[in-house]
């Protein structure tokens, strides 16, 4: 066994004691031992947990009570002889089945994709020897060479280190490449973005080379704890629709039961034929229960899907949309998705005088004002020296893809290149005049870079950029419009004043100096030959900017009762400033991932609700706090880009998942994905699950209350001892054409543009609530009358043929015209423009030809037993047929607010 010390982790020892306890040397490992690790310890690869069998998978899509519900309208309708209906609904039952199996076995590729983050090779070394291995074969006490471009193959504690590098922005969310060294770090509790010492599996060497010997492989890294919380994420629970539709269902089926027994009992106890009496019995169930409502909740959100696409967002599962639009809380990233992305250089201090610096990213467009005005003759000498030493000391380069600028290397590097250039510094002038001699990288403990460079006329001099604060100490003379003069003490505490206010504004500050020197060999340029009595020219502050429409977004948040929390592996500092300016909170500091592990869960989950902000959170953490917030009964909706945010995304009502900077990992194991990372286009997809769930809502109103009047007629005529006032294929043609295209109309109807004007809905409201059962009662109460009526008056002065084709006919006449104001449900119908859904317009007016015809053409006529009636008898019939609409519309009318 490999001996461990427990009162120190990894990052705490220095590389002798951490090779000592890994029996290891700095030759590596034998070919022999590692062998026998190897079969002791198991392959470094992440495992997965046990997976579902594809026709498991399909099955459970038939777990659904309205799914079965589908299945026996199905049957019964097929034994009415209605063979082609029976087909379309087992067909659509497919379809559901088909979808809901594609969503959930793709879902189920969220550790698959993470290990396709781990390294396929590793340089190892090995008795002496320099090795490429298969990643999987690394075992702990292995040494692993590190170069740029590679990804680390396993966590590993650096032995060795030279101006490494390292972008684990996946992992840890720190949006900038963190400086390795290989100095034991004090404290025993260090957030993993600031283990300096320690590489980690799956993230990359963005520059430099170091020597690592390996502490942890497969599922006991930091990937594999991320993988592991993956699997316990609760990621496959029903969303509210589904739970409200499956409730529904339930009594749905209780309802037609009742119904068959009730009518099979009267119809027995007054002696109706057997057959006539099933038949009748059966048709009222298949009324009672909305069969096209699976298709249309489908078709909603489905073309919900399609416009959201437009809208930048990708939905991967179709009932995701709906849980959108009861979000409560909005868990996101700060960097890319609140922020544009990418550094940039907002402010400039030289000569004595503040300067701001317009432009966004890495685009060449811009410039540096003063006072919010262009700056003068007076400003260019200065402004221009501190250009210089901003190019002049850079790596990076910026290159135009396709219209947009990217930078190649370090962000800093990137904008401090592109401020030089907004205050005249010319890249390719200096590269070709000001020939590189030497260079000395940044690394932690100097917190600075230093490039040297032949001067034209002769000697050389040093471009130094560093931490303010330790670069100043160096320096000995500033650099002012009238020449290079002493360093004073005042000149100092100006500088110092400046640093400050910059950084309260959360700006990363860079100093910039120079020293000119004699020419000398490069071996003789040392570090403290070069970087002393530098001549202090000025400061650069940058950040990341907030994006101008996520602050629009968030405000918009707020007037729809949604809380926007922000959590960010980034500095605290930084990530309150930038929370205070986007309006998520007021004021106050951030909650670090270190207060949070002295939080207990009770304390969380009595404090997530007024936390606003967290700084410096690892992947469990982020679990933490989604898991803190439903705990509270808030439906989170949460947001990232890396591996480290995949748990917390899969543990949250509706993951969400950048598109741009987001890892294959995140992508898999998100329900929705945000192609432009923008927070703005999450809110946007809220408010179409809004009025996506409102449109399902009103059409279910729609089409349960249709079955309400159905049934009313029909239970008081057979309890008043009169012949059935509707036939099986009359039941069953008033489902067809008012319960088909009208529903699909209704559904996928305009959104209401107050809709984010309202708070988001609780989590337990059901869909049918008392409102709706009150609304649903009335229609039906009102459709039934006017039917009964007229089919009272038809039967004693006519006929039951007659009486049958006129109380048919009010009632599809009844139900079509309702769609219209189906539409909303406190606005009334004049209030909503006919404009906004002409597919409606058009399939009422096809609707009601078809009516008309039925009663006027023989074969139409036939197949629906109807009797011929003259066109005055339909207008009359339609006019009676309108009462309930406007009985309901008034009702709208004198409940709406006064505008």
């Amino acid at each position: 066994m490999i001996e461990t010390n427990p009162s120190k982790e990894w990052h705490q020892q220095s590389p002798e004691e951490v090779i000592a306890l890994l029996r290891s040397s700095e030759s590596g490992l034998t070919a022999e031992e590692a062998a026998k690790r190897l079969s002791e310890g198991g392959v470094n690869e992440l495992t997965e947990g046990k997976r579902i069998s594809a026709g498991l998978i399909f099955l459970r899509q038939f777990k659904s009570l309205v799914i079965w519900i589908l299945i026996v309208a199905g049957a019964v309708v097929g034994m009415l002889g209605e063979t082609v209906e029976a087909v379309a609904i087992l067909v659509i039952v497919v379809l559901n089945a088909v979808i809901g199996f594609y969503q959930e076995y793709g879902a189920e590729k969220s550790i698959a994709a993470l290990k396709l983050m781990t390294a396929p090779k590793a340089t190892v070394r090995r008795g002496n020897e320099t090795l490429s291995i298969a990643a999987s074969d690394v075992v702990a006490g292995d040494l692993i060479a590190l170069v740029a471009g590679d990804v680390v193959a396993s966590d590993a504690r650096l032995i060795k280190a030279a101006s490494l590098k390292c972008a684990e922005a996946a992992l840890t969310g720190e949006s900038e490449v963190v400086t390795k060294q290989i100095e034991a770090l004090q404290e025993k509790e260090v957030p993993l973005g600031e283990r300096t010492n320690l590489v980690f599996m799956g993230t990359g060497v963005a520059s430099g080379t170091g020597l690592a010997v390996v502490v942890a492989t497969g599922m006991k890294t930091e990937l594999g704890r991320i993988a592991e919380m993956l699997e316990g994420a609760a990621g496959n629970e029903a969303t509210p629709l589904q739970k409200r539709l499956a409730s529904l269902g339930r009594v749905l089926i209780v309802a037609a039961l009742g119904i068959v027994a009730v009518m099979c009992g009267l119809g027995f106890l007054r002696g109706m034929p057997v057959f006539e009496l099933t038949m009748t019995s059966v048709s009222l169930a298949v009324a009672a229960v909305p069969e096209g409502l699976p298709a249309v909740v489908t078709v909603a959100l489905a073309l919900g899907v399609r416009r959201m696409s437009r809208r930048h967002a990708l939905v991967r599962k179709l009932a995701a949309v709906e849980t959108l639009g009861s979000t409560s809380v909005i868990c996101t990233d700060k960097t890319g998705t609140l922020t544009v992305g990418e550094m940039t250089v907002r402010a400039l201090f030289v000569d004595g005088k503040s300067y701001s610096v317009t432009g966004e990213g890495y685009g060449p467009t811009g410039e540096v004002l003063i006072d919010g005005q262009k700056t003068g003759a007076v400003d260019s000498a200065p402004l221009l020296e501190l250009g210089m030493v901003l190019v002049a000391c850079n790596d990076a380069q910026l290159d135009d893809r396709e219209g947009t600028w990217i930078t190649l290397g370090d962000p800093t590097e990137g904008a401090l290149l592109v401020a030089g250039a907004k205050a005249g510094a010319n890249r390719e002038k200096i590269e070709s005049e000001y020939e590189r001699h030497h260079e000395i990288p940044f690394d932690s403990d100097r917190k600075r870079s230093a490039v040297v460079r032949s001067m034209p006329g002769g000697g050389l001099r040093a471009f130094v950029n560093g931490a303010p604060d330790i670069l100043l100490k160096h320096c000995t003379q500033i650099y002012t419009a009238a020449g290079v003069r002493s360093l004073t003490d005042a000149d100092r505490k100006m500088i110092e004043t400046e640093n400050a206010a910059m950084a309260k504004r959360a700006l990363r500050v860079i100093g910039s100096a120079y020293h000119d020197l004699d020419h000398a060999p490069a071996d003789e340029l040392t570090v403290q030959v070069v970087e002393q009595e530098l001549v202090f020219v000025g400061l650069s502050g940058m950040h990341d900017p907030p994006r101008q429409e996520a602050k629009e977004a968030v405000a918009k948040c707020v007037s729809a009762g949604i809380r926007v929390v922000m959590i960010t592996g980034d500095h605290p500092q930084t990530a309150a400033a930038i929370a205070n300016e986007l309006g998520i909170q007021k004021s106050g500091p951030a909650v670090t991932g270190v207060e949070l592990d002295a939080m207990g869960d009770e304390k969380l989950n009595a404090d997530a609700l007024n936390i606003a902000v967290y700084a410096r959170v690892t992947a469990a953490h982020k679990l933490r706090i989604v898991r803190a917030l439903r705990a509270d009964g808030a439906v989170i909706a949460m947001t990232g880009d890396g591996v480290n945010d995949a748990p917390a995304i899969k543990g949250a009502d509706i993951g969400i998942a950048m598109g741009k900077s987001g890892t294959e990992v995140t992508r898999q194991a998100a329900d929705m994905i945000i192609t432009d990372d923008n927070f703005a286009t999450i809110v946007s997809a809220i408010e179409e699950g809004r009025g996506i769930y409102d449109n399902i809502r009103k059409t279910l109103q729609y089409l349960l209350s249709g079955s309400v009047g159905e049934l009313l007629l029909m239970l008081v005529c057979v309890i008043m001892g009169l012949p059935a006032p509707l036939m099986p294929i009359h039941l069953l043609w008033i489902n067809l054409v008012t319960d088909g295209l009208p529903a699909l109309c209704l559904a996928t109807d305009r959104i209401d543009p107050e809709v984010m004007k309202r708070g988001p809905r609780d989590r337990s409201e059901n869909i049918t609530n008392e409102s709706f059962i009150r609304a649903m009662l009335l229609t039906g109460f009102l459709t039934a009358g006017v039917a009964f009526g007229v089919y009272l008056y038809v039967l004693n002065t006519v006929g039951v043929e007659a009486a049958r084709t006129h109380a048919f006919a009010t009632l599809v006449f009844a139900e079509l015209l309702r769609s219209f104001g189906a539409r909303s449900q406190s606005k009334p119908l004049w209030r909503v423009p006919f404009s906004s859904n002409i597919p409606l317009v058009v399939v009422l007016a096809l609707s009601f030809s078809l009516q008309v015809w039925s009663q006027h053409g023989p074969a139409l006529g036939g197949f629906l037993k109807t009797s011929y009636m003259p066109f005055t008898n339909c207008l009359l019939l339609l006019a009676l047929g309108a009462i309930p609409t406007l009985v309901l519309e008034m009702n709208k009318a004198f409940r709406a607010p006064k505008e």
